[in-house]
Order: structure tokens, then sequence, then C-alpha cells
């Protein structure tokens, strides 16, 4: 009998280890699945992004904008501290509504837009500066020069688009001094301090569909 009482013992012992541990593998998995969740990909919308400047030319300013830009934001939703977010912006889609100042801006008195096609950026870090405003280190790459910039981020928020599908919306500023980038010509008669405004609405990434496997015969 004590025998008999001692084997039930260690078996109603095993069963509840057993549940035990899967109740700690479900809750692991429901972690790792939670993180995985909470990180997104939004693609660039290049027809909803507008990638403008202003640049002082004598008393006024001139505007211009690029119109050709592709990019990602990779975005934790649960601390945007975490994301990452980076642009390629081609610079012979530059744009002033003169085409003699396009053309000459497209030239090696500018951007050299034939050597160098594109300008880029990358994040490196982001720190919270209020009201869903962060401070976006990155390098920033015109022409031959790649140097350290900060961003001012905005996120305007996420959300349902056309027809339903989810995207997400940003506001990027920045003043940069075009010396920096080995963009010097015309000095005196043009402004040195670019001014930069970004929109951007971007469209989250959906995930990849896995293909069937099919048995070989």
């Amino acid at each position: 009998m004590a025998n008999a009482t001692l084997s039930y013992n260690r078996k109603v012992s095993a069963m509840k280890r057993i549940r035990l541990a899967l109740v700690f593998a479900a809750f692991a998995l429901g972690s790792i699945v939670s993180v995985q969740a909470a990180v997104e990909t939004y693609d660039i919308d290049p027809v909803h992004t507008w990638v403008g400047f202003t640049v002082g030319h004598f008393f006024t300013k001139v505007p211009g904008f690029f119109g050709t830009v592709k990019g990602t934001f990779v975005v934790d939703r649960n601390s945007l501290e975490n994301s990452t977010a980076e642009a390629v912006i081609e610079t012979a889609s530059i744009t002033t509504n003169n085409r003699m100042r396009d053309d000459d801006l497209r030239s090696t008195n500018f951007f050299a837009a034939v050597t160098f096609p594109t300008m880029s950026f990358k994040s490196k870090a982001w720190k919270s500066a209020g009201d869903n405003t962060y401070a976006v280190t990155g390098d920033l790459t015109i022409k031959s020069v790649k140097k350290e910039v900060v961003l001012k981020v905005t996120s305007m928020g996420f959300g349902p688009g056309m027809k339903g599908a989810a995207i997400s919306g940003w506001e990027v500023s920045v003043a940069l001094d075009r010396r920096d980038f080995d963009v010097t010509a015309d000095q005196g008669l043009i402004g040195n301090t670019v001014d930069v405004l970004i929109y951007v609405e971007a469209d989250l990434r959906k995930p990849a569909q896995m293909t069937p496997l099919t048995s070989k015969r």
C-alpha cells in the first residue's frame, strides 16, 4: 500500500512539473512573439513624401525639393528610441522650377550628379526630445563627404491610410552648412545655410509569404 501511494505521489509530482514547464514555455514564447510584433518596418512612399529645402539668395530664399527618394523606418512601437531609419535620394531629381538653375545644381559646380548620383542618410541613435520628437544622430553622405548630423524627427502617428493599409507619418528637419559637403559655389550670392524640411509617409511592409515546400518525385 505504501509503495502504491509513493508511486502515485511521484506521478502527480511529475505531472505538475510538466505542466509548470509548459506554462513557462508558453510564457517565454509569448514574450518572444510580443517583442517581435513590436518591431515593424515601414517603407517610404515616394508619392506622399516631400524632401524640401530653402537656401538664401541675396535678400530672400529660394525653395526646392528632391523628387526621388526611397528608404525605410524600422520601428519599435514600444520604444521609438530603439528605431532606425535610412534613406537614399537621387541628386539629379533636384527641382527649383528653373531649368537653367537646376542644370547648374546638377553640374560639377554643386552636386556633380553624374559622379555622385545619390546622397544618403543612415541613423545611428535616437534620443527622445519630448512630444513624440527625437534627436536622431546619423551619417549623412553628400558627394564624397560623410558627416555626422542630428536630425529633428517627429512621429506624426500610426494608423490606417488609403484602403485601410497601415502607414506611419514623420516630419524631419535639419539646418546644414553646404560647405561641409563640398558644395561651395557662388559664395556671396547663395547662402551657406540650407534649411531642410521633409514630410514622410511610409507604408508598413507586409511579412514575406512562405512558399510551401513541394515534394520531388
